[in-house]
């Protein structure tokens, strides 16, 4: 046996963060991935029909999400990323709309561009500033049952602002239908990405495959004192205690298990070696899916960085080079297309592109590549935060939990798994989170009142 200081299993976003806080701060701490890479799910992979590499979804970052913003920073990476303040909403036929800050402060700072949007009536944004004011003044926490479909009935939101405005920020955001989804999730996504700053809805997209992002991580946390082991997979991880997939033991200080939650169901023992109870409720979890669609074209098919596409069934499109003749299209909460083939799935996504670009009509699609993750993440119900572990939770005799599925504040978002890593390092450092945690975004002057009472819940 060897004796490690402590072990992080699992090279996810979570692992990675966690494993890097730790080497920062002088801990020896050996990471271990059962695969050949780092990232997780945030991963991508070469394309054997066409040999470029893609990434499995399309991830962007907002303003508002400081702990991953600030892990970018640490492994220095943050230049790549393109950062737009525009957000495009086209409809089919070729109209558009762009919602942009204006020079009014948050929460106003949106409300010129929201009154010029050509994508909703008058009594629609209406409705919509309506209920943006409500959600100013409500705790998180005041509607723990609800769902977000329940909280816009309370409002009487027509189903056109449904269709058109609420599902496509909130299905993106939290990957679940505004049916399904948490009123306190989908709160947190208006409240802290929307009405508090106007650096918060800046969207940040990857300009290399995600893969590129991380794959320096192994030389910065080893120049920090730490270790990466890949190819180790750990088939018990107990307190203090690893056993890994060719039979080795590994007695550690301190162990955080920043694996999936199915794999962590399985594998993480308490100090009696009985499954962990913590995990045994998480396990109860729904999970929700995502479909990635990659189109190559042979000429242009789109003339923005990317869009919503209102009212279809491709949520999201985004520029992926050549002009935009090379595109990602996003369809989240995909229940209904894990169904389809993926000839089913390209016509779709095809035939939507073409409703809201019409300049592309008889472009040829040179190729195209659909990506299926039917447990991309946990689903934001109303009885999921109930279900969640406490990220960082674990005392001396437990297992330190991270991962997006623990109970961050947020729903299963790069920042969630960024933060809970950070949380995993802070308990075995023995430091308060807030020494650990990078800054909330500070509310603009006149949302600061509003935000008090928001982030009582946190």
């Amino acid at each position: 046996m060897r004796r490690e200081r402590v072990v992080v299993v699992g090279g996810g976003l979570a692992g990675i963060a966690a494993a890097l806080r730790l080497a920062e701060r002088g801990v020896p701490v050996v990471l271990m991935e059962s695969t050949r890479r780092l990232g997780g799910r945030a991963a991508s992979f070469v394309d054997p029909r066409t040999g470029q590499e893609i990434d499995n979804c399309q991830h962007v970052v907002l303003g508002c999400c400081t702990n991953y913003r600030d892990l970018c920073q640490r492994l220095r990476v943050a230049r790549h990323f393109s950062w737009h303040e525009r957000q495009y909403w086209v409809e089919p036929g070729g109209q558009r709309s762009v919602i942009e800050p204006g020079s009014a402060p948050a929460p106003l700072h949106h409300l010129g561009s929201f009154a010029r949007a050509k994508f909703l009536t008058l009594n629609e944004k209406l409705a919509i500033a309506h209920a943006l004011g409500v959600m100013l003044l409500t705790r998180r926490d005041s509607c723990p049952s609800w769902t977000f479909g329940e909280f816009l009935a309370s409002l009487d939101q027509p189903v056109s602002t449904i269709t058109k405005f609420w599902s496509p920020v909130v299905v993106s955001a939290c990957n679940l239908d505004v049916r399904r989804v948490s009123a306190a999730a989908a709160l947190h996504v208006f409240q802290d990405g929307l009405l508090a700053h106007r650096e918060s809805s800046r969207i940040g997209i990857p300009t290399v495959p995600l893969a590129r992002l991380y794959a320096d991580a192994t030389e910065i946390i080893s120049a920090a004192g730490g270790e990466i082991r890949f190819g180790v997979r750990a088939e018990s991880i107990s307190p203090r205690h690893i056993v890994d997939s060719t039979g080795r033991e590994h007695r550690c200080a301190a162990v955080i298990s920043a694996v999936p939650l199915e794999k962590a169901a399985r594998t993480v023992r308490d100090a009696d070696g009985r499954p962990d109870a913590r995990l045994t409720r998480a396990a109860e979890l729904q999970t929700s899916p995502i479909c990635g669609i990659h189109l190559s074209f042979d000429r242009s098919v789109m003339d923005v960085p990317h869009a919503v596409l209102v009212g279809c069934g491709t949520q999201w499109v985004f520029d992926k080079g050549r002009g935009g003749a090379d595109i990602h299209a996003v369809v989240s909460a995909a229940d209904e297309w894990m169904e389809f083939s993926e000839a089913e799935i390209v016509a779709r996504v095809v035939r939507d592109v073409a409703a809201c670009f019409p300049a592309s009509l008889g472009a040829a699609l040179r190729s195209s590549r659909v990506v299926k993750e039917k447990r991309a993440t946990f689903a934001a119900t109303p009885q999921s935060q109930d279900l969640r572990p406490v990220a960082g939770s674990g005392t001396g005799d437990e297992v330190v939990l991270a991962g997006d599925y623990t109970a961050t504040g947020w729903p299963a978002t790069m920042e969630g798994a960024t933060r809970s890593g950070y949380i995993a390092a802070a308990r075995v450092l023995g430091l308060k989170e807030g020494q650990i945690l990078a800054p909330e975004p500070r509310p603009a002057w006149l949302s600061m009142p509003f935000a008090c009472c928001w982030r009582e819940l946190n």
